[in-house]
């Protein structure tokens, strides 16, 4: 072969490289769409949905993150935290984007991105009026104390009848009408028995003494008697009500949201769960008394009990079982690399903490 055919041939082979090579880059191209699947699961403040509008911190995050990638988004919302991670699990989504907690049996499942948010579980209670004058008297009732009573209340009136006899009989300035007598003789007894102190004359001299001090020791018992078991009662009922930590939910109704991080440490504890897809409705099942006590994330939590502060809820106790939030790729999806950087980068620069203080504000 000549040198000219040897150059022509090197020349043809280097041409069509080059074809084959932008032939490559074309169709790397066409597999790299510039949008993005994202499944979201509606948790405010973190996901909030308006319309057909998404907002929140973990949009406005993904979307900053995915705006210096040159994506865009489309939104798919799906009911629960489980399916969320199902859907990412099966392809249906690309990215998950809600407060999504780091578990090690999701991290089997779906790969996640650098943490973003530290959070945890609190508990969330309806306040209630426990000391209820209803309340005070089932309580009493329970503790025998209520039968003690009445047979105190028939004693009062008994003694009443007896020393409207007595006046009627040694006494000419009692009134000789039955009802006026009886009105003024029962005047006598309570006066005796919750001040201890006699209103009529005595006519009966040193008899009518020793007589008089012993009913105004009746008195002073009676009324310890009954302020001791009130208070006692009413205790009982504050102690009996209140829910301050995770130690006291053994025995207690607890509602949680459905594939929840809070329904599988509830159900690890053995407490008593009910679930359900959203806040609101376990909201207003406690509300409702259908369960006792909200188990959740607190960031959720405060953020709700903040938002409405016109219905009578508390978040309290301290955080437990603290957790971290991240967003949720399959398995070798480079984005996770991508997405990480991102956000080490928003947290270096400062954007991380003043889009937490613009959701809950304070620097968590």
């Amino acid at each position: 072969m000549t040198l000219y055919a040897r150059t022509s041939l090197l020349v043809l082979l280097f041409a069509m490289s080059l074809g084959w090579a932008n032939v490559g880059v074309a169709q790397e191209t066409a597999d790299s769409p510039s949008t993005i699947t994202a499944g979201v699961y509606v948790s405010p403040p973190f996901v909030t949905k308006e319309g057909e509008r998404y907002s929140g911190m973990a949009i406005e995050l993904w979307e900053a993150a995915a705006k210096t990638l040159g994506r865009t988004t489309e939104y798919r919302e799906y009911p629960s935290f489980e399916a969320l991670i199902s859907a990412i699990e099966a392809g249906e989504a690309e990215v998950g984007v809600s407060n999504l907690t780091i578990t090690r049996d999701r991290a089997q499942r779906v790969s996640f991105s650098q943490p973003w948010y530290d959070a945890g579980l609190r508990l969330m209670i309806a306040d209630k009026d426990t000391s209820g004058f209803w309340q005070v008297l089932g309580g009493l009732e329970a503790a025998g104390h209520l039968r003690a009573m009445l047979w105190m209340v028939i004693f009062i009136l008994t003694a009443t009848v007896l020393l409207a006899l007595f006046y009627r009989r040694f006494d000419r300035s009692f009134p000789r009408k039955w009802h006026v007598g009886l009105a003024e003789s029962f005047y006598e007894v309570m006066s005796v028995a919750t001040s201890g102190k006699i209103t009529r004359p005595n006519i009966l001299g040193w008899l009518g003494r020793i007589s008089g001090g012993l009913w105004m020791v009746c008195g002073v018992a009676v009324i310890a008697y009954v302020t001791s078991s009130v208070t006692s009662v009413m205790t009982a009922l504050s102690l009996t009500h209140q829910i301050n930590s995770i130690a006291d939910l053994p025995g207690r109704s607890v509602g949680v949201l459905t594939g929840s991080v809070a329904e599988t440490y509830s159900q690890e504890l053995r407490l008593g769960v009910r679930d359900f897809p959203d806040t609101e409705q376990t909201v207003a099942a406690l509300l409702d008394e259908e369960i006792d006590v909200i188990v959740g994330d607190a960031p959720v939590l405060e953020y709700y009990v903040h938002s409405n502060p016109q219905l009578p809820l508390s978040v309290v106790g301290p955080i437990f079982h603290p957790d971290k939030y991240g967003f949720a790729f399959r398995h070798d999806d480079p984005m996770v690399r991508q997405v990480t950087l991102q956000i080490l980068a928003h947290q270096e620069r400062g954007e991380l903490g003043i889009l937490r203080r613009k959701y809950f504000g304070s620097d968590r």
